[in-house]
């Protein structure tokens, strides 16, 4: 339990990834581990200013910029807050990484496969383990509804777009079986707390 490990949560929007990630942190710290809990885009002071831009709906990026701009926090956030992290002994649980660029840049939107592909293996950091708590586009339209907050970019897209990001999360797990455990997140918070605890200390 004391190893330090680099997990990361990823899925489509309403997938309780910020819920779930909060209550496995807390279970680790009763377990006495130091927890570090993270997010993408940002999760450093640098990478936090270019998350701002990323998300909103003012500007229209070019998608090389969008992904440009994505890396560039990556890089920030893996120097400055996932590295030295691991490296006094923490497990760092990170909501969003590498696979949310390949899935929302790369099979949502049309971009570069093999040059998003690249890019991720300059960070040099795989996870461990990678949680993908999966949806279904239903549930997601049915969460995001219900939050009565305005829509972020990538939340606004639309049903097309949701199952787009569903399907390339799915992918990504079939074929990176070694790292990714897929969580069935339509149940109850327990539920899948229960099952993300259990893959984690696994």
């Amino acid at each position: 339990m004391h190893k330090p490990r680099f997990i990361t949560l990823e899925g489509g929007e309403g997938a309780g990834k910020s819920t779930q990630i909060r209550v496995l942190a807390e279970a680790l710290r009763q377990r006495g581990v130091e927890v570090v809990v993270t997010r993408e885009p940002g999760g450093s002071p640098g990478a936090d200013i270019l998350r701002g831009l990323l998300l909103s709906r003012d500007v229209s990026w070019a998608p090389q910029a969008e992904l440009f701009l994505h890396f560039a926090s990556r890089a920030e956030h893996v120097a400055k807050t996932v590295r030295p992290a691991l490296a006094r002994g923490a497990w760092v649980l990170c909501d969003r990484y590498y696979d949310s660029t390949m899935v929302y840049q790369g099979y949502a939107l049309g971009g570069d496969l093999a040059q998003i592909a690249e890019f991720s293996r300059m960070i040099d950091l795989v996870p461990d383990l990678t949680l993908v708590l999966d949806v279904s586009v239903k549930t997601t339209e049915m969460r995001l509804s219900s939050r009565g907050a305005a829509a972020d970019r990538y939340e606004s897209l639309g049903t097309a777009f949701f199952a787009r990001v569903r399907d390339g999360f799915l992918k990504i797990a079939q074929d990176n079986p070694q790292r990714c455990v897929v969580i069935n997140a339509n149940r109850s918070l327990s539920e899948v707390s229960a099952d993300i605890l259990a893959a984690a200390i696994a």
